[in-house]
């Protein structure tokens, strides 16, 4: 048995960050990953969608090419192979990156392989046994494929499949109506797809104020993605070589025909293979792993951060896990999960960014409010980069003044509002 000062099991956005700071402090560490260093963000999630959507942009622009006094030689050509191939090269950059940055680490040692714990200081990995006085897990998570009929018997796309898909689809229909989903129709439907998206809901992303949601709607449906809400009876069978995506529960309803289908329903956490119960670490009923405000899972001296504790689905919630810990840890300090105002943004064109509160979680605290929105033809920068679509919004509290919430749906909003501060 090797023994280490601290164990990180999973190399995504969070473990290489407190590797470098537990390194720093001179301790040593065993970061374990049975993957690809960089996790859901570099190799499946953040560093390849915004990559294609930077593409899709792009394509866009360049249609757009009249409005702004420049013409394209004919229609603008869509290569699909150099789209992906482009990609591509982003994320072996941004995975290379993160390998060198820990080999870079006197004492960091990278171990290849499945961790599982063997007791609550013990982890195996490969039948090599590790033990150390701190256990971080950073193993992310992965999209979730719901039992809907005939799930099974047909080809089924999720993020990590699409973003290695490197020829266009002729119909892309895809399940579920809310941010990762919205982000490929627009940019496929930009590559040149016919896109439909089914949403079980009665609106898209439905978790936002119904303005925003139904300002999303319209900016999708003006570039001819048709949106099926309230598809309360979705299922599959095969077409030939297509797939019939049942969207009701009419008896006679017409199915969708697609030749390609993204499941994009959610994501569950990477926690059911890892040995949790040997370690006396528990989970939640969706195995999510319970923390408390200082991340620290129901055994002293585990942790959890990232994607796999639930309290944060972003890249950004799972490097502020890690500001957290090792201040927390290195630094004396006494930070809280609770103390954070999380932001976050939807990745679509023109792009939303919100931070704080809804207006819905405003009102039911109680307080009075109030509510400012300014639509985007009234910003001077909107209207020269000829981007006007959406608006921005802000409720505060009316007896303080107090800032609650912001949205906004606009050109340059993820620059602008998806920091957030503890």
């Amino acid at each position: 048995m090797r023994s280490f000062d601290a164990t990180i099991i999973g190399a995504g956005q969070a473990g290489p960050a407190l590797a470098g700071r537990l390194n720093d402090a001179g301790l040593s560490v065993a970061i374990i990953e049975r993957h690809h260093v960089g996790g859901t963000c570099v190799n499946t999630g953040c560093r390849p969608t915004k990559t294609l959507v930077a593409s899709a942009y792009a394509i866009r622009t360049a249609q757009r090419g009249a409005d702004y006094g420049f013409r394209t030689a004919g229609a603008v050509e869509v290569d699909m192979k150099a789209v992906a191939a482009r990609a591509d090269r982003i994320i072996r950059d941004g995975r290379s990156g993160n390998e060198s940055w820990l080999f870079g680490m006197a004492n960091v040692e990278l171990i290849r392989g499945h961790a599982r714990f063997e007791s609550s200081k013990v982890v195996a990995v490969d039948g090599e046994r590790l033990t150390a006085p701190h256990i971080f897990i950073n193993v992310g998570g992965r999209a979730v494929v719901p039992d809907m009929p005939g799930a099974d018997q047909v080809p089924l796309l999720t993020n990590t499949d699409i973003v290695a898909l490197d020829r266009l689809p002729r119909h892309l229909v895809i399940i579920g109506g809310s941010y990762i989903g919205l982000e490929f129709a627009q940019m496929y439907r930009r590559f040149g797809a016919e896109v439909t998206v089914v949403e079980r809901m009665d609106r898209l992303i439905a978790r936002e104020d119904p303005d925003v949601s139904d300002a999303v709607r319209q900016i999708l449906e003006a570039e001819r993605i048709t949106v099926r809400t309230g598809a309360d009876c979705i299922g599959f069978t095969r077409a030939g070589a297509d797939v019939a995506v049942r969207v009701d529960c009419v008896e006679d309803g017409r199915p969708v025909v697609a030749s390609h289908v993204l499941m994009a329903v959610g994501r569950r956490p990477n926690t059911d293979d890892l040995g949790l119960d040997a370690a006396g670490v528990a989970v939640d009923a969706r195995g999510y792993i319970t923390v408390d405000d200082k991340l620290e899972t129901t055994v002293s001296g585990i942790f959890a951060l990232g994607d796999c504790n639930g309290r944060g689905a972003f890249t950004h919630t799972a490097y502020n896990d890690f500001e957290i810990v090792a201040a927390n840890i290195l630094d004396g300090k006494d930070r809280r999960v609770s103390q954070r105002l999380p932001g976050y943004a939807l990745y679509i064109d023109p792009p939303l960014a919100r931070v704080g509160m809804t207006d819905a979680e405003a009102a039911r605290s109680g307080r009075r409010l109030l509510h400012s929105k300014r639509p985007m033809t009234r910003v001077g920068r909107a209207v020269e980069k000829g981007e006007t679509q959406g608006f921005m919004k802000v409720v505060a509290d009316a007896d303080t003044r107090r800032i609650l919430g912001a949205a906004i749906l606009g050109t340059a909003a993820t620059r602008r509002s998806t920091a957030f501060s503890t």
